[in-house]
């Protein structure tokens, strides 16, 4: 083994041992979760696995493992529910996964869920320990983790992997490792339409970057650098431009294969989604969803708690740029965000839409890791339980759509 290769495996060795408390602690909740699923849906005389694997979204999954593009559903009312709709990454690692084992891809899409999730918390993880310090990863990552709709992290949906493709995207462009982030983001444009709030950091970062050198070069007069730090910098805006080439890549090779595949062009991926009824109206569909809650007494309850919700978020997302958030992170979390509540999707699945949009989390954990060590453990224990309930109840009933 070489020199290099050893300082790379003791430089993984030493992160993975300062992200273990959160890992342990991620894995503890995620457990519980499922503990909790297993029970309810037993007392339910219902099978918890089949609810992680084989409902909803995860069922069009692993049917496009098993069979490809091509399966619709035609409604009574005239919508069209293509398969089309969903990205390809997941299933092509559900059928690698049934390929190499001897697992369905129904299997490997848990599989591959659980190891995402884990991956997706260390990598919040890094990005919270990079901006805040390493108390504070570890509380952004548990508050992940007791989410109300945290179980979709262990379902055979693509959230966890995802999450974990952005977050570690995200860590590589504030370390500088452009090329990194270029290729993860271009995965991340495989796995789900959100994939632009990555891209869409990438630039930002890229973008501002360029700008600040271009004024530190203006600042330095005529002094000219050494040629090897010429070089040097050369090669770091040529890796950058790289991974921003690279970046869009993923999401836009998909757009256009559908587009191609319907024989209605660039926008031929839009024309599928409209047959879910999905698109982006700028919330109007949401913000009446959410007036028509305060025609009648019961259901105005529920129109308050929607609002809280949606300005729970806001706020957060107000606090993340007063507390000077990096600039990538900030670009993110703000198309996620602007994505998930201003579609016009079924509105149910907004709290999943809003799982990858962790950078909200990290003024919290900040509070949270101010906290003395017991009252935190305490909180997040209580939240913990609350979560793996509400899972419980969730998937039983109406569950994610």
């Amino acid at each position: 083994m070489t020199d290099l290769a050893m300082r790379a495996t003791a430089a993984r060795s030493e992160a993975l041992r300062r992200a273990a408390p959160a890992l342990l602690g991620y894995a503890a909740v995620r457990a519980l979760g499922l503990l909790a699923l297993a029970l309810w849906s037993a007392a339910r005389d219902k099978d918890a696995y089949t609810l992680l694997t084989a409902r909803w979204d995860a069922l069009w999954y692993s049917r496009i493992a098993e069979l490809g593009y091509g399966y619709e559903v035609r409604l009574p009312n005239g919508d069209v529910h293509s398969n089309l709709a969903f990205f390809p990454l997941l299933p092509w690692l559900e059928r690698l996964v049934a390929e190499v084992s001897p697992l369905s891809p129904a299997d490997g899409g848990f599989v591959v869920s659980l190891l995402a999730s884990l991956a997706a918390a260390w990598g919040i993880f890094a990005v919270a320990e990079h901006v805040y310090g390493r108390r504070a990863g570890v509380c952004a990552v548990l508050l992940w983790a007791v989410l109300p709709v945290g179980i979709v992290q262990s379902m055979a949906y693509s959230e966890s992997l995802f999450t974990a493709l952005a977050a570690w995207s995200l860590y590589a462009v504030l370390t500088g490792r452009w090329i990194t982030a270029g290729t993860l983001a271009m995965l991340a444009g495989l796995t789900r339409p959100v994939g632009l709030a990555v891209v869409a950091a990438v630039w930002a970062a890229g973008i501002a970057s360029f700008v600040r050198e271009r004024r530190a070069d203006g600042a330095g007069g005529t002094d000219r650098a050494p040629d090897a730090d010429v070089s040097d910098a050369h090669g770091i805006a040529a890796r950058r431009v790289l991974g921003m080439l690279l970046a869009p890549l993923g999401a836009a090779g998909y757009v256009l294969w559908v587009g191609h595949r319907t024989g209605k062009g660039p926008l031929g991926y839009l024309d599928v989604q409209a047959g879910w009824r999905n698109g982006f109206d700028g919330g109007y569909a949401f913000a009446r969803f959410i007036a028509e809650k305060f025609t009648s007494f019961p259901s105005a309850l529920a129109g308050v708690g929607l609002l809280v919700g949606v300005g729970l978020v806001v706020w957060l997302y107000v606090v993340c740029v007063r507390q000077r958030q990096p600039l990538p992170l900030l670009v993110y979390a703000g198309v996620v965000t602007a994505l998930a509540l201003c579609a016009s999707s079924y509105f149910g699945s907004k709290p999943r839409l809003l799982l990858p949009a962790f950078p909200l989390l990290l003024p919290l954990a900040r509070s949270l890791a101010g906290l003395p060590t017991r009252r935190s453990a305490l909180l997040v224990g209580a939240l913990a339980v609350v979560a793996a309930a509400y899972g419980g109840f969730w998937l039983n009933g109406s569950g994610p759509p």
